[in-house]
Order: C-alpha cells, then sequence, then structure tokens
C-alpha cells in the first residue's frame, strides 16, 4: 500500500513543520523581518525558550523555530510578515489545512476544516480565508499576447435547481455574476463583476494582440484587441475552429460544484477570495505536472509579505 502524504512529519511534528516553511520561505537562509538582516553568522537560534504563563498553560509552552537578530537584537520566527503571523494554531495544523484545500478539486468547507483539526470554527473560517488569500497572485499580468489565444465568459453563481424552494418563492435577480479570463494552455482570472463593466477587465488583463474568443453578448463587439470571434450559443454553435469557449465551462462547472455543493453559500464581498482558491488550483493543476506536494509548496510560497486579520476578513 502506498504511504500516505499525510503521514510525513511535518504534519505531527511541529519542529518539521517549522523546519519545511523555513525551506520553502527562506530557501538561501534567514532573513531577519525586522531589519532585514540575511547574514547567518548574526542570526541565531533560541532553544528551550518558553511563552509567558497563562491560564490554559500556566508553565508556558516552548516557542518553536524562535531565533535572534545580533544585528537588531530582535527575535522572530518564519511566521512574521506572513498569513501565519499572530495565529495561536500549531503549523503543523496550518500545513495540514494548506494540503486539504490544495488537494480538494472542488474546496473543503469550514465545518469539515473544523471536524478535522479540532479546532473552533471561527478559528478554521478565518485559517480558510488566510489561505485563500495567499493564494490570489500578487501582481497578475495581462493573459495572452501575439499570437496567442484568450478566452473570455461569464456565468450566474444561482442556487441549485435541485434546492426546493418555499411556496410562493420568487426567483432574485440579483444573483452574483462571475467573470473569467482563460489564456490557452496558460492561467485563467476570475473575478466578481460589480459597478464596472466587463470592458474594464478586458482593457486591465487581456493583452492588446490577443485574439479574443467570446459568445455573442454585445458588451464583446468592441472589444480592444488585436482580434475577436464570436461563437453563437443561441444556435447550438459550441465550436468553429479555434473559436470555442469549452476551457471556460469545464472550469465552470467545477466552480459551480464546489460553490454550490460544497461551500452551499457564499457572501458576495468573500466570493473573490473563494475565486482566487478556485484559480490557483486550476492554474496549477495535475495536467501541468504540478501534484498535491507541490500545489501546496507553491500556495506556502504565496504566503510571504502577506497579512490578513480577522476583522479584515470578516469586513
Amino acid at each position: 500500500m502506498a504511504k500516505s502524504v499525510l503521514s510525513d512529519a511535518r504534519f505531527h511534528n511541529e519542529e518539521a513543520a517549522f523546519a519545511y516553511v523555513e525551506a520553502e520561505l527562506w530557501p538561501n537562509g534567514p532573513v531577519c523581518p525586522h531589519c532585514e538582516n540575511a547574514d547567518s553568522a548574526k542570526i541565531g537560534r533560541l532553544a528551550n525558550v518558553r511563552s509567558k504563563p497563562s491560564k490554559k498553560h500556566p508553565e508556558g509552552v516552548v516557542r518553536v523555530g524562535l531565533r535572534k537578530c545580533y544585528a537588531c537584537r530582535q527575535q522572530f520566527t518564519v511566521r512574521i510578515g506572513t498569513v501565519f503571523e499572530d495565529s495561536a494554531l500549531p503549523l503543523r495544523l496550518w500545513l495540514q489545512a494548506i494540503h486539504l484545500l490544495c488537494s480538494s478539486k472542488k474546496g473543503i468547507s469550514t465545518r469539515q476544516l473544523q471536524r478535522i483539526l479540532g479546532c473552533g470554527m471561527k478559528t478554521a473560517w478565518h485559517l480558510g480565508h488566510r489561505i485563500r488569500f495567499a493564494m490570489a497572485p500578487g501582481n497578475p499580468g495581462q493573459l495572452g499576447g501575439l499570437g496567442k489565444i484568450v478566452e473570455a465568459d461569464e456565468t450566474e453563481l444561482a442556487r441549485s435547481r435541485k434546492t426546493k424552494r418555499p411556496e410562493g418563492f420568487r426567483r432574485k435577480t440579483h444573483n452574483p455574476v462571475v467573470m473569467s479570463l482563460v489564456e490557452r494552455g496558460g492561467e485563467v482570472r476570475s473575478t466578481m463583476l460589480d459597478h464596472r463593466r466587463v470592458m474594464t477587465h478586458i482593457r486591465a488583463f487581456v493583452h492588446k494582440d490577443s485574439h479574443l474568443v467570446t459568445d455573442q453578448a454585445q458588451h464583446y463587439k468592441h472589444a480592444p484587441v488585436a482580434t475577436h470571434e464570436a461563437v453563437d450559443h443561441s444556435k447550438y454553435e459550441w465550436k468553429r475552429g479555434e473559436a470555442h469557449t469549452n476551457t471556460l465551462e469545464g472550469f465552470f462547472s467545477v466552480l459551480k460544484r464546489g460553490l454550490v455543493g460544497v461551500y452551499q453559500h457564499v457572501d458576495k464581498k468573500h466570493l473573490n477570495r473563494y475565486l482566487a482558491e478556485f484559480d490557483f488550483r486550476q492554474n496549477n493543476r495535475e495536467k501541468l505536472g504540478i501534484d498535491d506536494v507541490q500545489r501546496a509548496k507553491h500556495a506556502i510560497r504565496g504566503m510571504a509579505g502577506k497579512r490578513l486579520t480577522y476583522l479584515d476578513s470578516s469586513a
């Protein structure tokens, strides 16, 4: 029987967890987040240092991974300056949660995370949002370019048709609408449409030399790109040569199954973080040679320089 990835030491031992994260975030050795000192000769490791006593831990707890910079005389760990900062959750549980979100094609619910990690519901909820926040690209560039094809399409996130409605229910018309762009053979980028028009996102994220493929929606009629083709779904035209939006249709099927079947209800103010999660898994998929372990590594590397407090995530 093949050995499970979740049996690795980093998921069960705090020292191994810190060593794993340090290797990903500090590939060239520790760096002081206070003064940016990277001279290993001036950075020491502090062992057996205990935290201040508390009601839960009267004798304190040993601070794993603690280091001291002798250039600025400050103490730090690899958590500082990342989404791990100010989290009381052990780092090994963080790694479990990251692996679960990266390996679950349609996501994993807050309640499921809570049961697996044995933590509180609010902790699991905030934990999931911080991981999604880290999955979002820091400086996303434009998709496409000369000789490249970009697909654009939108989808409405309505409730499942199988969901029973109360008698006298009237269908709401303000369901969130998601717009996605995908470069053939490349990345996908999704966003919730708000007061900004579709063309705003086309100008921002699609290179002007690209070949854009869409459906017959009128807002694509004057797209600022080199060439534009459209398929007419109203006439059951799904593909005409290289013109089709089937890549996005497949992505939308996974997105909707995740949002409806796993998360069930997503508030509009949090939707872009969930979209970043689905985009991340699509952009780091098995077909590109990226397995679950590598995908989790990519997520950890994206956590440097990002902070998300509970108040910010719930605002």
